[in-house]
């Protein structure tokens, strides 16, 4: 699946195929994330909802 990053780098934004999905734990809140990967392989993050982290199979 093609998701829509930032890339910092390159301050602009970047389509790239959703490569993994994880959560992080900070001050008792749940954040959900999606990673991918650009062509030249540096890791593009974005955090989503919870709904749209569910919906994404990987």
């Amino acid at each position: 699946m093609k998701m829509t990053f930032y890339d910092v780098k390159t301050r602009q934004k970047v389509e790239a195929e959703v490569a993994d999905k994880t959560t992080y734990q900070a001050n008792n809140q749940t954040k959900y994330a999606v990673k991918g990967k650009t062509a030249d392989g540096r890791s593009l993050t974005r955090f989503v909802k919870k709904s749209e982290y569910d919906s994404i199979p990987v």
